[in-house]
């Protein structure tokens, strides 16, 4: 019979997300945040081909990828509320990291799962950052879309893409729970 882990399942069955605009200072340093890495980096990997990488964000960095989205918002023609929106979500930041998509060549792994690797990257990323104490949230917002916003600010090669950008703070506040999935509506059982 399987080790059975009810600490762990219960961090699963809890686990929340908390808004971007509630997470606060002090955040993870280098050393707190490096075993969170090390945890999104255990990941489903078929190949071990890595097609991934991290972008920690903090101070300056963050400010200048404000800017740099305000200017991309005009360049695009973008309203001035989503503009805004855009640049708000690394202006009011204190933490956050990139997960970067980066596909590698491969005959035998295809591109899509090595773009759900990065996914199961993001995911690990958040529920390390929350299992660790932090608050979290995976976003992405239409910079983290933009070629010029992600090249230009992020150094991104042309055939890299962002999969999220994992904000970590010092939660404000508790958000309210939010309604689940109806598992039976979802659900097709084909056992027997």
């Amino acid at each position: 019979m399987p080790e059975h882990d009810p600490a762990a399942l219960a961090f699963l069955l809890s686990r929340r997300s908390y808004p971007a605009k509630i997470l606060r200072a002090p955040v993870p340093d280098r050393a707190a945040l490096m075993p969170i890495l090390s945890a999104a980096a255990r990941s489903p990997d078929h190949g071990k081909l890595e097609p991934w990488r991290f972008i920690v964000l903090g101070g300056p960095t963050l400010a200048r990828l404000a800017e740099l989205a305000l200017e991309r918002g005009a360049a695009l023609g973008l309203d001035q509320e989503q503009t805004f929106k855009g640049a708000t979500a690394y202006r009011d930041a204190h933490l956050a990291v990139a997960v970067v998509a980066s596909p590698k060549p491969s005959e035998k792994i295809p591109g899509i799962e090595q773009t759900l690797s990065a996914g199961a990257v993001c995911l690990a990323l958040l529920n390390g950052a929350l299992a660790s104490g932090w608050g979290a949230t995976w976003l992405s917002g239409w910079p983290a879309h933009d070629r010029g916003f992600v090249e230009g600010g992020l150094g991104l090669a042309a055939h890299e893409f962002i999969a999220g950008i994992v904000h970590i703070g010092t939660p404000t506040a508790t958000p309210p729970d939010r309604p689940r999935p109806d598992l039976e509506a979802i659900t097709t059982w084909m056992i027997d």
